[in-house]
């Protein structure tokens, strides 16, 4: 069994968490040549898995359906891990990386020069659509990458308008990459992860569940320089995305909107709390001269 391997079933081994595959990824990097003395009992020690999910995973990491499952994944799937040279380098900077990234698609677009996260409201209004018409076809035309949850409003609309304005996009979705969540986003998923990239955390037939798309922002927030946000509510799930941006020391931007727009408290607030307004695509620009036109 080779690091990647291992790497992969450790994450297809249910008890262990994100942050237990994390620190074992840390303790594999500190103790090279270690692998293969490796005991269940021990990752579990270095996993610091609860006493109450031990017997759970420290059984199941060896076992038949664990072995099954990672031949699947071998077979079916195309990942990278924590230590393949393609990892991206912003993500492995920021807080949690997942050890495990599967993917569709294009992967030079996780190296290009620049990679702009947007999220907002799943319920945009008709304001959110003028303003990413008025500031993407410059952000495109300048190399940006459009990241984003392939989600309804926001996400979705973000992704067409950086293929209409002939850009790439990446989505990052929360559940395995044979599914798609919401149903209105399968055929623009299926489209980029022939054209694009989409990429997930999460195993196959893992089902969309209210804290995979919690886990899922802090992916968005980490793979880019900035974070966009338009249209949010208070306390969102794009406030959240916006917060981890911070904790990963990223730039936060948000777009303005009309102080009785319940749309617009979050973004307002952001703004009120530091966040750089946003009125057209120069804003985002000059926070990144050298990609500028001359």
């Amino acid at each position: 069994m080779n690091l990647n391997q291992f790497l992969l079933r450790l994450h297809l081994t249910p008890g262990i968490g994100l942050k237990g595959e994390y620190l074992v990824a840390q303790w594999l990097a500190d103790h090279p040549g270690q692998l293969r003395n490796l005991l269940p009992v021990e990752i579990s020690a270095i996993a610091g898995i609860l006493p109450q999910h031990q017997t759970k995973f420290e059984r199941g990491f060896m076992s038949d359906k664990i072995s099954q499952a990672l031949a699947r994944h071998e077979a079916e799937s195309h990942y990278l891990t924590f230590f393949d040279v393609q990892y991206p380098l912003m993500l492995k900077e920021s807080w949690l990386p997942p050890v495990v990234l599967f993917y569709q698609g294009n992967l030079d677009l996780l190296t290009a020069p620049r990679l702009l996260s947007i999220v907002g409201s799943r319920k945009a209004s008709p304001y959110a659509e003028i303003a990413l018409k008025k500031i993407l076809p410059e952000i495109t035309a300048q190399g940006f990458v459009v990241v984003s949850g392939l989600a309804a409003g926001v996400d979705s609309l973000s992704h067409r308008l950086a293929l209409r304005n002939h850009g790439h996009t990446i989505g990052v979705i929360a559940t395995g990459l044979n599914l798609s969540y919401p149903a209105s986003s399968q055929k623009l998923q299926q489209y980029m992860a022939e054209h694009e990239l989409v990429i997930s955390e999460y195993p196959l037939d893992a089902v969309g569940k209210r804290h995979r798309f919690v886990e899922r922002n802090r992916l968005i927030a980490g793979l880019s320089q900035a974070t966009l946000v338009v249209q949010a509510q208070e306390k969102s799930g794009s406030l959240i995305t916006a917060n981890l941006a911070l904790q990963n020391n990223r730039d936060v931007m948000a777009v303005p909107g009309r102080i009785d727009d319940p749309l617009s408290c979050g973004c307002n607030q952001l703004i009120q709390a530091g966040a750089k307004a946003v009125l057209t695509a120069r804003d985002i620009l000059d926070e990144y001269p050298l990609l500028a036109t001359k």
